[in-house]
């Protein structure tokens, strides 16, 4: 018997303590494999598989396991594998891990793997390095066991860095694999990334005043006892950080009633907010990698900052800097949005600030890529998951530049820490966090004067329930139906009945259901338009 075979043999018997339930079927999609956590072991032992399997294609290059589930309730939990670079994993092998995780029996697991081993042409000879953490749901220590397991069975390498944000997760991937080189990212630690970003908040934020208090809601997940190490180390002489929602110790507060994807979807404070009238908040998600501001106006009514507001801030600073610094013939900034995007948010980039804007199909990996093609590239989806990515090239170029004035010193001092304080291998609350509030100190500007940039236009989005989503499909990043024949026209003669008239319609990806989103000048006309286009869809 061969070394090879010895490790499928471990394989084999390993993955009789981690058996597929019965009847499932399981896909890896953007956010990974994703369901109730007491359905995910067989999954997580199958991913340790597979992380193994890549860090031996890539020549033992580290790969990182994620285990959370981000937003979702406690009961549910996930599972992702993280690139080299901190990116997720490629595309082509989101197949490799649906294939082993759908393999019923011991005997198939190994067919699977050994299937996989072949088309990928990897040497099993190399030796595999994998890093994994997890969030703070009760689940967590049973999969990250069978994570082991899986590992072990494929003689890998691993360090488990225990309770992490996933960002901060990302961030270890990216450092332990650039170390030594050109390249370097970075302290491959904790520790090295809270200092990362206090340096470079600490240097944006030299000779401006300390802003007001920050109120930040944790969704009772792992964000709060990071923020506060990150509290300590950026120094609360600058940044006062009022932390809401922390509760870690009861699982079933985790997400529930708060966080962001409550505060978007709600449009209304978390419970236990206390805020007065124009107090700065946030509201972080599960794992800490999505972010949305709000507010309170002089009414009392409830203003949200959401993904696209974050997004215009940030091209609006950079862009700023990149013109102070006089490299603007050099150094081109764009934005990626979604067709979520609301439609006053791309007016104002490409009008007011002259921002190029790319549209891309939803989903991180779309944006991601998109964003990559800029010198300067800011992504973040309506949700609050989003980041700006330096190119290399555009790193060198404002390493090397010279000021010619104490102005243009202080504009690539800036420049340099911004692109230092933001976490360049994914959307990260935290880091966004600091990003936000380093600019409003910049532009001296509280919520209202942030919001005042442009005003939302009203919009609304109905789930319609059909006979087969697939039978819709899209082109024009998802903006415009080519299936079934004819709709797209009848949609179009709706729109063009409505001032300011917007409307698409996309298939779900996860059940036999269809989303129409629909703007217009009012609040009513939004509401008529998404009920007409959702009304011409009854037949389908």
């Amino acid at each position: 018997m061969s070394n090879f075979d010895n490790i499928y043999a471990a394989v084999a018997e390993a993955s009789s303590g981690f058996a597929k339930p019965q009847g499932l079927v399981y896909g890896y999609g953007t956010a990974g494999f994703r369901l109730k956590a007491n359905l995910l072991a067989s999954v997580v032992f199958r991913v340790g598989l597979l992380a193994a399997v890549r860090s031996k294609k890539l020549n033992g290059q580290t790969i990182g396991v994620m285990i959370t589930a981000s937003h979702n309730p406690e009961e549910d939990n996930g599972v992702k594998l993280v690139d080299p670079q901190g990116e997720m994993l490629e595309g082509s092998w989101e197949a490799y891990a649906t294939l082993l995780a759908n393999a019923q029996t011991e005997t198939e697991l190994v067919e699977a793997l050994k299937k996989v081993v072949a088309t990928t042409k990897t040497d099993m000879g190399v030796k595999a390095n994998v890093i994994f953490a997890r969030d703070t749901r009760s689940s967590g220590p049973s999969l990250v066991a069978a994570l082991q397991a899986g590992l072990t069975s494929m003689s890998s390498e691993y360090k488990d860095y225990e309770i992490l944000t996933t960002p901060q997760l990302h961030y270890l991937v990216r450092c332990i694999n650039t170390a030594g080189t050109p390249a370097e990212y970075g302290a491959p630690t904790e520790l090295g990334y809270y200092e990362k970003l206090g340096k470079a908040f600490r240097t944006l934020m030299d000779g401006k005043t300390r802003p007001s208090a920050v109120f930040v809601d944790c969704a009772n997940g792992v964000g709060a006892p990071k923020l506060r190490d990150l509290r300590r180390i950026v120094g609360e002489d600058i940044l006062d950080v009022r932390i809401i929602n922390d509760d870690i110790e009861t699982p079933s507060k985790l997400n529930s009633q708060c966080g962001a994807d409550f505060v978007k979807t709600n449009q209304k404070l978390p419970p236990g907010s206390h805020i007065t009238l124009q107090d700065r908040c946030a509201s972080l998600d599960g794992d800490a990698d999505r972010v949305v501001y709000y507010y309170l106006d002089q009414d009392s009514t409830f203003h949200l900052l959401d993904g696209d507001k974050i997004a215009s801030l940030a091209a609006m600073f950079i862009q700023d800097l990149v013109k102070s610094t006089g490299l603007e013939e050099e150094i081109k900034v764009g934005v990626v949005q979604t067709a979520y995007a609301n439609g006053a948010s791309t007016v104002y980039l490409q009008k007011v600030l002259g921002v190029p804007v790319t549209c891309t199909p939803t989903g991180v990996k779309h944006l991601h890529h998109a964003a990559q093609r800029y010198d300067v590239g800011v992504y973040f989806e309506a949700n609050g998951h989003g980041t700006v990515l330096f190119s290399p090239a555009s790193l060198s170029i404002i390493e090397a530049a010279k000021p010619q004035s104490p102005a243009q010193h202080t504009a690539l001092q800036s420049l340099r820490a911004l692109s230092d304080l933001i976490n360049q291998t994914v959307g990260d609350a935290l880091s966004d966090l600091l990003m936000v509030e380093a600019i409003l100190a910049h532009k001296g500007w509280g919520p209202k004067e942030w919001d005042g940039a442009y005003t939302d236009l009203p919009n609304r989005l109905v789930r319609v329930v059909v006979k087969d989503r697939l039978a819709f499909t899209t082109t024009d990043a998802e903006r415009r139906l080519i299936s079934p024949t004819g709709i797209q026209d009848r949609i179009d003669a709706l729109v063009a009945k409505y001032k300011g008239g917007r409307a698409f319609v996309r298939a779900s990806g996860t059940e036999d259901a269809v989303r129409v989103y629909a703007e217009a000048g009012t609040r009513s006309e939004a509401d008529q338009l998404a009920c007409k286009v959702a009304g011409l869809l009854s037949d389908y």
